[in-house]
């Protein structure tokens, strides 16, 4: 009995017709296991992931596959992004055994949950040195029919080796000048600088560390940290990672020169690239940092919001070539001859050389991605715009990629944060109008009557799995952007429910450091806890942040504390690693900055002075900075309390630890004030 057709995730739907017996994740597929003394096969992945596609059509769709492992196991399917915390642990595991980790994810369990045998994508026949799926589940079988007590031993080693893998936590001394600097140094060292970016291929978006270096050039002026953003930004925005007809960026490059993306456009990576771009723009006036910033949130906008008003997860890599076959990218790819097509010969020809489309190709089998690998002047900009536009309806035509529909707390709290800086910058209030309302489901539908957050939800309904660090530290990081843009002080109220929940349930109340799920979560293996970035900035740093900019808010000396222990990490590992931690580091920056308070009191929000005064704060790049507006003695901002008008006229303030300078009501005053060089 497959049992998944009940199921929130998408990912898990996509298999609620497999001949296999599926269950969710859960104690009574354990119970099963027991009762029937059978091993478990773990398989866990997501909906835009091509290699879990790939699978699922080999193996978990072929009828005598399903045969074998619905008689020799009890099979598990987990949705790697509605489950972090059983992905993480196991994943640790995948990676200490093997060296190496990936998705699909195939590990093979005792009842009791513990891992004895790992793997990723396993082939129907042998390939490459690889044995077949069914090679190994045989294998599997045997060794538990006839060697239980090596198994039993096998797994309760790697159990135990995982227990005494604790972090290191180095101390609560919150990074000073001396690592950032040395940050700084270690992020030359492996900086690509005739291609942007960092490391060779696959090649992902550094958006974390470009944080960390934006920041790092506003507190200290160095000219080289904003030279390696300036370069990435351009190189990645001219790539065929960025999608050149309907903004947003692809997953990543599978080579070193942002040529050939690996085609899932995922909700998180647009979300912080956008802000990115955005705060590029702040920091430089850039036209290009404008345009990607502005059509990445335009995309976010139009491709990936649901009904409810949150933000989809993803669009997958694979679509549908027109033939019937799924493929890889096919939504995106180019041909000199379909470019004629779509516009006739001359702007066909004309469009082949300005997005670097040959007749050889740049993807695979003579098809290009679309690119911008001259300098400006090879169209101009009308002739560029109507080009795009009739590519763009013509791409409208194909078949497009399937979209994962799950909300995901975490991510929509970056895209709530881009969205509402964006949308203040620009002076785009629609923008903010969608923050709000990815703001609004998140408070419906995700938090409980206590404030906890529910990680997933699909069609206004949660999902099984509980908040994680991330959750919290991501969403409240959302709530914070927004207090600042809109002025609406319940923004900052619901931030400090999520923050409070992460120093009573997430903190180590001994060390200050932070795990990944709550004292009372689900008891797994291994209670996880990484302190590094992966795809998305950690849990812990994420929060780290937020509680930085919450103390910023109030005043609250408990979470400032809070936010220097967690720091401390970040002390320790980012002269060794910044690539790794750059949201620590952006958070350190922020921390050496003060951050800033800055309060605007006006007569009326839309109040001209007020409105000037508020932008000026906003666009000001002092790492950090938290911003109020409102009314004087207002109590929607502890900040606005004893801070009357000036003459009359609406005034900012400006404090930092605890020292401010003379309230002003000019603008220009106020940005001098703010600047922090």
């Amino acid at each position: 009995m497959n049992r998944l057709a009940d199921e929130t995730s998408p990912y898990l739907l996509q298999h609620a017709d497999n001949p296999v017996d599926w269950w969710p994740w859960s104690a009574g597929a354990f119970d099963d296991a027991r009762r029937t003394d059978k091993p478990v096969l773990l398989s866990v992945g997501y909906s835009s992931c091509h290699w879990c596609h790939v699978m699922a059509h080999e193996s978990f769709e072929d009828q005598a596959t399903a045969d074998y492992l619905n008689e020799h196991f009890v099979n598990i399917k987990v949705d790697r992004e509605e489950r972090p915390d059983v992905d993480a642990v196991y994943m640790e595991a995948v990676q200490a055994a093997t060296g190496q980790g990936g998705w699909p994810m195939t590990v093979f369990l005792t009842p009791d949950a513990e891992p004895f045998y790992f793997g990723t994508y396993f082939p129907p026949a042998p390939r490459h040195g690889m044995p077949s799926f069914r090679q190994v589940l045989e294998g599997v079988r045997q060794a538990w029919d006839t060697r239980r007590d090596e198994v039993s031993e096998v797994a309760g080693k790697i159990v135990r080796d995982l227990a005494q893998r604790e972090i290191s936590h180095q101390g609560d001394r919150a990074p000073g000048e001396q690592e950032a600097a040395q940050a700084l140094l270690g992020l030359t060292r492996e900086y690509d600088p005739q291609r942007g970016g960092f490391g060779g291929a696959p090649k992902f978006p550094p958006s974390m560390v470009l944080e960390f270096l934006l920041r790092h050039h506003a507190r200290t002026g160095s000219e080289g940290a904003l030279q390696m953003v300036q370069d990435t930004c351009e190189r990645m925005a001219r790539g065929g990672i960025y999608d050149q007809l309907g903004g947003g960026f692809a997953r990543y490059s599978v080579d070193r020169d942002w040529v050939v993306p690996h085609f899932e456009k995922m909700l998180y990576d647009n979300a912080l690239l956008c802000r990115v771009y955005a705060h590029l723009w702040r920091a430089t006036g850039s036209g290009l940092a404008r345009r990607v910033a502005l059509e990445t949130a335009d995309f976010l906008v139009r491709e990936l919001r649901t009904e409810q008003g949150g933000f989809a997860s993803a669009l997958d890599a694979d679509s549908d070539d027109g033939s019937g076959r799924h493929v890889e990218g096919a939504y995106y790819v180019w041909t000199p001859e379909r470019l004629r097509a779509a516009l006739g010969d001359t702007d066909g020809d004309l469009a082949a050389e300005y997005f670097g489309v040959t007749g050889e190709g740049t993807f695979e089998h003579g098809r290009s991605v679309l690119q911008l690998p001259q300098a400006e002047g090879v169209l101009d900009a009308g002739k560029a715009a109507s080009i795009r536009q009739r590519l763009l309806a013509e791409r409208a035509s194909r078949p497009a990629p399937a979209r994962d529909d799950k909300v995901v707390a975490a991510w929509n709290g970056l895209a709530i944060a881009a969205l509402a800086e964006t949308g203040a910058y620009f002076e785009r209030p629609d923008l903010i109008e969608a923050a709000l309302g990815a703001a609004d489901l998140l408070v419906r539908v995700h938090l409980d009557e206590h404030a906890r957050l529910a990680r997933t939800s699909k069609d206004g309904r949660t999902g099984p799995g509980a908040g994680v660090l991330e959750d919290y530290g991501d969403v409240a990081e959302g709530f914070l952007a927004l207090a600042s843009v809109t002025g609406e002080g319940v923004w900052l109220d619901f931030a400090g429910l999520l923050l409070d929940h992460v120093l009573a349930r997430f903190a180590d109340p001994e060390t200050g450091a932070l795990y990944d799920t709550a004292a009372d979560a689900e008891r797994l293996i291994r209670r996880p806890q990484d302190p590094t970035d992966n795809a998305t900035p950690s849990g812990w740093t994420a929060a780290a942040g937020a509680l930085l900019g919450y103390a910023a808010h109030t005043g609250s000396e408990v979470h400032r504390s809070a936010a220097e222990r967690a720091l401390g990490v970040v002390t320790a590992l980012g002269p060794r690693v910044p690539r790794f931690i750059g949201w620590g580091l952006a958070v350190a920056e922020a921390l050496l900055d003060g951050p800033k308070e800055v309060a605007v009191v006006g007569t009326a929000p839309a109040d001209e002075g007020t409105t000037a005064l508020h932008r000026t704060a906003l666009l000001a790049t002092a790492p950090g900075a938290v911003v109020a507006v409102g009314a004087p003695e207002s109590d929607e901002f502890p900040l606005l309390s004893g801070r009357p008008l000036v003459a009359g006229q609406p005034a900012a303030y400006v404090c930092r630890h605890f020292t401010c300078d003379a309230p002003t009501t000019d603008p220009e005053r106020l940005r001098t004030v703010l600047s922090p060089h």
